[in-house]
């Protein structure tokens, strides 16, 4: 007994939580509007942002995609073979199908063929899109300097699109299936990471401001204290 009870007194680890790094609108628009849409590689880039973005795909998920993934139609979505070997749905916004329609008129080329692709039509690498993302991100410092000490990757997307959902007041539960995570716990980092939803909760449970008022309480109750 004096041994477990030694055992038990043990402090756990202490563990830091790491505050994600994530892009502000206005951020991600400056990002997003670097790629020349008037070339091929432009339009490809910028499919590769936005999509992204939006759905907030692990890196290893855009390199797989294949044309048949994507669907622009109604009920635009996206499927994904995600990790653990799991299938799911991504919705898309108007905004990303339009983007993803322009894209797709470029590529020659159906079916199981890659979707994000190389000029000679194969599978982007990891390398290649964390490359593109910092290039973006380097370009679009001059109109938004905030991104020169940022240095944002692929996840820093990830994470854009997870605090995106947040803001717009998406449950985290919804936010967890969202991005495919195993645990509510896996997305609490995102709960700290905005200082501006901090200031929103304290608002909005901060008392109002009341003048001096004297209460008076109902007879019943003060009889009611008379028998305690």
């Amino acid at each position: 007994m004096h041994l477990i009870s030694r055992v038990l007194a043990i402090q756990p680890k202490r563990t830091t939580t790491t505050v994600v790094s994530y892009l502000t609108s206005a951020e991600l628009d400056a990002m997003l509007a670097t790629p020349n849409p008037s070339t091929w590689h432009g339009r490809r880039d910028r499919a590769l942002l936005v999509l992204a973005a939006q759905t907030g795909l692990r890196v290893s998920e855009l390199t797989q995609f294949t044309i048949d993934d994507a669907h622009v139609d109604t009920g635009a979505h996206i499927s994904c073979h995600g990790k653990g070997r799991k299938d799911r749905c991504t919705p898309l916004t108007s905004h990303t199908v339009g983007v993803l329609t322009e894209w797709l008129a470029q590529r020659h080329a159906r079916g199981t063929a890659p979707l994000l692709c190389t000029r000679s039509g194969t599978p982007m690498s990891r390398d290649t899109v964390s490359h593109l993302t910092r290039k973006y991100a380097s370009t679009a410092a001059a109109t938004c300097p905030s991104l020169a000490t940022k240095k944002p990757t692929p996840h820093t997307l990830r994470h854009t699109a997870a605090m995106t959902l947040l803001r717009a007041g998406i449950d985290i539960t919804v936010i967890v299936v969202w991005l495919d995570h195993e645990s509510p716990t896996s997305t609490r980092i995102y709960l700290h990471a905005d200082m501006a939803l901090k200031e929103q909760a304290v608002a909005r449970t901060s008392p109002p401001e009341l003048g001096s008022v004297r209460y008076k309480a109902p007879d019943s109750f003060l009889a009611f204290l008379d028998q305690l």
